[in-house]
């Protein structure tokens, strides 16, 4: 008898970067060596910043203001993990909407204003949106932007750093500023650099066809 199938190799995107970890988070995953399923610690963070969000962020002040990114940094230590689960391809959605309803809460809890909540949030989403649309090509953002851009731990404590010291504004107008103009940055310059393939060869005038007789030949004088 033959040796059994083995099944197949399951498809797709390397999760572990689609989570867009920080250096923070990355350093706790290389401490647990990947020995931590990754989905339920980025349920529990979930769930303890929900808590949080419910209780009201605007009862927290000074050092209390890092307590949702603590829970949230309960999945960090599980970054390493290869998310070769059946449902691990929940846990960068998960990460993502925590760190979306973070900066919305904190952000209009604290009376930042709203056009300063919106770019801030809104530019994440694209910076995510991005990885998953190159990703999907076939071609990842390039490694100094991805850590240029902090990951989701590195930008919930800078905007918790704002918060304690009372620049929560400030923060949010520099850090928005700050992830817009890599994206610019990175997508001009890569678009720059990518060769475009000619769709078409070039348009060339047609050379006017020399004439020739009935039979084929070229006409020729006789004595």
């Amino acid at each position: 008898m033959g040796a059994s199938p083995r099944p197949p190799a399951r498809s797709g995107p390397d999760l572990r970067f689609l989570r867009d970890d920080g250096h923070l988070s990355t350093a706790l995953g290389r401490l647990a060596a990947g020995g931590l399923p990754p989905l339920l610690p980025a349920v529990a963070g979930a769930l303890v910043v929900g808590v949080l969000l419910v209780a009201g962020l605007n009862r927290l002040s000074g050092i209390t203001l890092f307590a949702p990114v603590a829970a949230l940094l309960l999945s960090g230590v599980a970054s390493g993990h290869p998310h070769d689960g059946r449902f691990d391809r929940l846990v960068p959605p998960i990460l993502r909407a925590t760190e979306y309803l973070y900066l919305l809460a904190l952000g209009y809890g604290s009376g930042v204003p709203e056009p300063l909540v919106f770019a801030l949030v809104a530019v994440v989403v694209l910076h995510h949106a991005d990885a998953v649309h190159r990703t999907r090509c076939g071609v990842r953002p390039p490694a100094w932007l991805m850590r240029a851009m902090l990951g989701w731990d590195g930008r919930m404590l800078v905007t918790a750093v704002g918060g304690a010291l009372g620049w929560l504004p400030f923060t949010y107008g520099v850090l928005a500023g700050y992830l817009a103009v890599l994206l610019v940055w990175e997508a001009a310059t890569g678009w720059l650099a990518t060769p475009v393939a000619e769709a078409a060869a070039p348009d060339t005038p047609e050379e006017p066809e020399t004439p020739r007789n009935d039979t084929g030949g070229v006409n020729a004088s006789t004595g």
